[in-house]
């Protein structure tokens, strides 16, 4: 299959050399004509060079000869690609499938030099929403996809060969198309023809290399090497491309979902490829992430080109996964305060004698964390030389998804306990420990008299973190000042987690219509709104010492009186049959939309040893937060500690899909990464001081100190 000729084309340049009569002939044409914009002769001595007419652009430029022209335009490869590399290379004939994700590869193509002929194919037109991924512009909108990158190309170097199959590949030219090609690049949406050039091209014995935008997916099908191989590394099981073809629309999805490996998607993609049909069209695809795409097919292509090393299979370039994990150069080779402090001598021997009494203080400044609802769901075991505090799965709800909000809490404990140690002169060392049994985690925490006589910004803490308190005022907002938000992210980063600040008005009100809907679902839910009502707590109550006491919700006298209504679970069924309630979250929606900031921690990791340390985090900010005079209320969404679809089933049959929905917006609005669990969610205000404080249990077998 060819077009070249020396014909001109709606998609290739007409180069003139100035030496040969007929091209001086026409080259008079087009300077007589005033449509057409010249450039002037070049310099006598300039050396040959050659004109190059782009009818679309109505534009003659001059450039250098063809050796010349590739000398210099891929002159900066030089090293990264020899001479001679580069020579072999230009015999490469490519055909790319798909113009789309294609374009950019097949520019990248030409850009390094890599091939010697492209052959492009699709019968598609450019939309408008084509445009975050296609380098093209507006003024190429309804110009076939082959051609327009056909266009681009030309631009870039007029003498590379480029064939446009405007009507894209079918059954009935895949034959054709595949003529004479050495590499074969698929990025087209049908699956049946996916299958079908696989098919033809491992017939053939051509590489096949597809692209996949999202996570950076490579696949790579060595037909050449592997002539039985099969297509798609046998993902598809034994299918072919007449039997796909046969197929709908939605029973082409499970074939689609083995062949990306969905499972090991971002979860903001996977979440967009269920809303595919519903609130997106196609799936989404970044301009970004096509880039990278194209780059890794393009170092395949050499390769294959240049006869490297190069065997079929699958790769990832997740350049967002590979951010998760940037390393430092400067931070580990500067000099850090602990590394100046002087280390006891070789013969020195540090005893762990703290005490019984100062293990009871450090046990009551442990049992002072928060957790939600004032569960205190935890046991705490003073013994002679150490503190151990466990989960107590009895002390679990429905919302502590897999003890994970237990596992916050104990966090936020050891926090308590390292302070407590440290006003007491104390160093204190926490070890977490996992067990699926009876306790699913536990910290010990052991204490010894520190050398230089303990951590003094942990012991400087030690007066607010007895004072730290929910504040559930309404309050108003007030700017955070930058070194405080900086203060805030480093105690954070110490403790191992991530802090995000959500300040802006905009994205506070996404947030406050989030969370208002995730508490709407918490009431309709009926064993979510039966464990809500049992947390909480009115004056004479007999259990006063956990659950929330209802003065600190701060409510006005009428909102107090309706209190017993919202503890009706018959109004909540209601409710929920007539998908009413909207007024159930509008607390939740004013307090965080009037708030200062949204303080988001999250930790990478989902052990629960994570969640601890993510715990310890939230108690760091909190105290910290409290001693700049902002009023702190944890925020809890329903779908906080879920990760997974089964999860928001078995705590919200009826709404698990609206808590799915609710979550990916909220992991979206703050981009939570793939790896990442949220932990906590404070809303940071000015307000007055809270009505009560919480209570707390009695550490058993000792007296809590006051």
């Amino acid at each position: 299959m060819t077009d070249a000729d020396d014909r001109p084309a709606d998609h290739r340049a007409e180069v003139l050399d100035p030496a040969h009569p007929a091209h001086q002939q026409r080259l008079a044409q087009l300077r007589a004509d005033p449509a057409i914009e010249c450039a002037p002769e070049p310099p006598d001595g300039a050396g040959a060079h050659r004109w190059v007419h782009y009818p679309w652009r109505r534009a003659v430029v001059d450039v250098p000869v063809p050796e010349e022209f590739r000398r210099v335009r891929l002159d900066r490869n030089r090293n990264l690609m020899t001479g001679d590399e580069l020579r072999r290379l230009a015999g490469l004939r490519v055909g790319v499938v798909g113009l789309s994700v294609g374009h950019a590869i097949a520019h990248m193509l030409a850009a390094e030099g890599v091939c010697g002929l492209l052959r492009l194919a699709d019968y598609d037109v450019l939309e408008l929403s084509n445009l975050n991924r296609v380098p093209a512009s507006v003024l190429d909108l309804g110009l076939n996809k082959a051609v327009a990158c056909a266009r681009r190309i030309a631009e870039l170097d007029p003498y590379l060969p480029v064939e446009v199959v405007a009507d894209g590949v079918t059954a009935d030219n895949v034959e054709t198309f595949l003529d004479g090609l050495d590499v074969v690049v698929e990025e087209c949406d049908s699956l049946d023809v996916k299958v079908l050039v696989r098919e033809r091209a491992r017939a053939r014995g051509l590489p096949v290399l597809m692209a996949t935008s999202s996570g950076g997916l490579l696949d790579i099908e060595r037909f050449d090497q592997q002539p039985h191989r099969p297509v798609f590394h046998g993902l598809l099981g034994d299918v072919d491309a007449d039997e796909l073809g046969r197929l709908s629309s939605k029973e082409k999805v499970p074939h689609v979902m083995r062949i990306i490996d969905a499972a090991l998607l971002r979860p903001r993609m996977q979440a967009s490829l269920i809303e595919v049909g519903a609130t997106l069209t196609t799936w989404p695809q970044l301009s970004s992430e096509v880039a990278i795409g194209a780059a890794t097919v393009a170092e395949a292509v050499r390769r294959i080109g240049l006869g490297e090393d190069l065997g079929s299979g699958r790769v990832r370039v997740d350049v967002p996964a590979l951010l998760d994990d940037v390393d430092d150069p400067w931070d580990a080779r500067r000099p850090h305060p602990d590394d100046e402090r002087s280390a006891p001598a070789a013969t020195e021997t540090v005893t762990a004698d703290p005490g019984r009494g100062d293990l009871a203080t450090i046990a009551a400044a442990a049992a002072r964390a928060p957790s939600g609802g004032n569960t205190q769901p935890w046991s705490i075991d003073v013994g002679d030389t150490a503190l151990t505090i466990r989960i107590d799965p009895t002390l679990s709800s429905a919302m502590d998804v897999g003890y994970r909000g237990s596992a916050v809490a104990v966090g936020a404990a050891t926090f308590n306990a390292r302070v407590a140690a440290a006003a007491r002169g104390l160093s204190a060392q926490v070890r977490f420990s996992e067990a699926p049994s009876s306790a699913p985690l536990a910290a010990v925490v052991t204490t010894a008299p520190a050398a230089t006589g303990g951590d003094p910004d942990l012991a400087e803490r030690y007066e607010a973190m007895l004072a730290r308190e929910t504040n559930r005022h309404s309050g108003t907002a007030e700017q955070i000042p930058a070194e405080v938000i900086a203060e805030w992210e480093r105690m954070a980063a110490a403790e191992g987690a991530r802090l995000r600040l959500v300040t802006d008005t905009g994205r506070l009100d996404k947030a406050a219509a989030l969370f208002a809907e995730a508490d709407r679902i918490r009431y309709l839910t009926p064993m979510l709104h039966s464990q809500m009502m049992s947390e909480l707590r009115r004056p004479g109550d007999p259990d006063p010492d956990t659950g929330i006491d209802v003065r600190s919700l701060e409510l006005d006298a009428a909102n107090l009186a309706s209190l017993d209504l919202l503890r009706s679970g018959a109004v909540m069924a209601h409710l929920a049959e007539w998908d009413a309630g909207s007024a159930l979250g509008e607390p939740t929606r004013a307090a965080v939309s009037d708030a200062s900031a949204l303080a988001v921690v999250s930790v990478r990791g989902d052990t629960l040893v994570d969640y601890a340390r993510g715990g310890a985090a939230v108690e760091a900010i909190w105290i910290s937060a409290q001693e700049h005079g902002q009023a702190v209320q944890p925020i809890s969404p329903a779908f906080l500690y879920a990760r997974s679809a089964g999860e928001l089933q078995a705590m919200s049959a009826a709404f698990s899909k609206r808590l799915a929905d609710l979550q990916y917006s909220f992991h979206t609005l703050i981009d939570l990464e793939s790896d990442e669990s949220l932990i906590l969610i404070l809303r940071i205000c000015r307000a007055p001081r809270p009505s009560v404080s919480s209570r707390r249990r009695q550490i058993p077998g000792r007296s809590t100190p006051t």
